[in-house]
């Protein structure tokens, strides 16, 4: 006999689109950011160890939780147009890019205090970080906007979402500077969990190649010097 049990989709990345619509086509893509951020998040935390970003990690989670809570206590449903499921109350997309973007850019500005130049290292100049934050808030206004011209959302749905995941960036980012000011984080960084995963907090500091590239640079002039001395 037929196995008749009915098959479920993982929705995860599946997303709805006009075919004859490249901008509709755009819009699709875009509604994958939230997934790569993701991986961005996991690649960097694994391979720098950095506790900023495992902590902005931690408030991306939070921040989802507060999606999840919010959608059913609200319990709006999509615009009548859209063919997906689940509550439509606020965006989860715009909430999250609201989220990253945000505490991008508060770290950026006002967290991030570069040590001096130095011959091995130049580090980001303010007009940089001035770019990139702004990089970052475009993009999730394309995100926020794509939701809408794909029908997922309302305006009011994408607008909610932008508002929490601004509050949750903010409430993180104090948070997080009352952790260092009180000597928490230092105190969690010499736990043996930290120190066994070998997490550090530099990027504060210094950026993400920083220590690698100086230790490179030591190794070739190194090796440039001794070779002239052979010669």
């Amino acid at each position: 006999m037929a196995d008749t049990t009915p098959l479920a989709s993982l929705s995860l990345t599946h997303v709805h689109y006009d075919p004859n619509d490249p901008l509709s086509y755009f819009c699709a893509w875009l509604a994958l950011v939230p997934q790569g951020l993701c991986v961005v998040y996991a690649t960097l935390i694994w391979s720098t160890r950095e506790i900023e970003i495992l902590m902005m990690f931690g408030g991306q989670m939070a921040c989802e939780a507060l999606n999840f809570a919010l959608k059913r206590i609200l319990k709006e449903e999509r615009p009548k147009q859209m063919h997906g499921k689940g509550y439509g109350m606020p965006s989860s997309h715009a909430q999250f890019v609201a989220f990253f973007s945000l505490s991008l850019t508060l770290f950026l500005l006002f967290r991030h205090v570069p040590k001096k130049p130095t011959p091995s290292h130049t580090p980001l100049s303010v007009p940089a970080r001035v770019g990139l934050s702004g990089l970052a808030l475009a993009n999730a206004g394309l995100v926020s906007w794509s939701r809408i011209y794909l029908s997922y959302h309302t305006p009011k749905q994408v607008l909610v979402g932008v508002a929490a995941g601004t509050f949750s960036a903010v409430s993180w980012f104090l948070l997080t500077a009352v952790v260092r000011q009180i000597g928490l984080l230092e105190w969690i960084l010499d736990q043996y969990p930290t120190r066994l995963f070998r997490m550090r907090d530099l990027v504060v500091e210094e950026d993400l190649c920083q220590a690698g590239w100086e230790k490179w640079e030591s190794k070739r002039i190194s090796k440039y010097t001794n070779g002239k001395k052979h010669r």
